[in-house]
């Protein structure tokens, strides 16, 4: 119930501010945060091992930036988010609405590190759209980013929300989860959202205990400098697990 009334004030125009644009969206350095995400995410579908028909995003939030790099591997694009006002930002940004957030510097990074030949714009038009599509599991592939830990109350309960997941996913599909390390909570515009702090061996033990084989498991530690005071965050993990 906490929860609930929490993300019914979500902000998420302040919450993109927070977390999307400088200090921590700057693409000048891989030293700072949103780089390295971009990175992780690119060099794991450059591998050309995750691919298929179907990769559901769950708990988008209102980002797209995270589906950048799935882009040329999945026949179609499932972008998922509980809140409305999450949904209606994303649809503006894909209806290329005034007003709506500014993804190229994300896009232009992301074709830079995958050696694109291809001018940025070209990729942009060809961002998928299946928003509000139903869901046809099992998927080939999910993805997950900032939403487990921040929707959970406990240790626990991300455990189990990583199983319920899991459901959605087809035997041998891959997983690919972004997310907090030693977090407890984070500001969008009036809402203080309460996050389950994990550390490395906690999101280890979950992927065990919801069936996944860990793949790969990288960690990023906050710097000073990326510390606002719009969280409390030690760090970021970027999980690869196949079912």
């Amino acid at each position: 119930a906490a929860l609930r009334e929490g993300y019914e004030h979500f902000d998420p125009r302040a919450y993109l501010r927070n977390n999307y644009l400088p200090p921590r969206a700057d693409f000048s350095s891989e030293e700072f945060v949103v780089p390295w995400k971009l990175r992780c995410l690119a060099e794991t579908f450059a591998s050309g091992e995750i691919r298929g028909r179907t990769l559901i995003d769950v708990g988008s939030g209102p980002t797209i930036y995270q589906l950048l790099s799935a882009c040329d591997h999945f026949e179609e694009i499932v972008a998922t988010d509980y809140l409305a006002v999450n949904r209606e930002e994303l649809g503006r940004w894909a209806r290329g609405e005034p007003g709506a957030f500014d993804w190229s510097p994300f896009i232009q990074h992301v074709c830079k590190i995958e050696g694109r030949g291809e001018p940025w714009q070209d990729q942009e038009r060809h961002r998928p759209e299946p928003l509000g599509a139903p869901l046809r599991p099992p998927a080939d592939a999910l993805l997950s980013a900032f939403c487990l830990e921040a929707v959970s109350p406990d240790r626990a309960a991300f455990e189990r929300a990583l199983a319920h997941v899991g459901n959605l996913l087809r035997p041998g599909g891959h997983a690919l989860l972004l997310g907090a390390l030693g977090e407890s909570f984070y500001l969008a515009g009036p809402a203080r959202l309460p996050v389950v702090p994990l550390q490395e061996s906690d999101v280890r033990e979950a992927l065990a205990a919801a069936g996944f084989a860990l793949r790969e498991l990288r960690s990023y530690a906050m710097p000073p400098a990326l510390r606002t005071g719009v969280d409390d965050v030690d760090g970021v993990f970027f999980a690869h697990a196949q079912k």
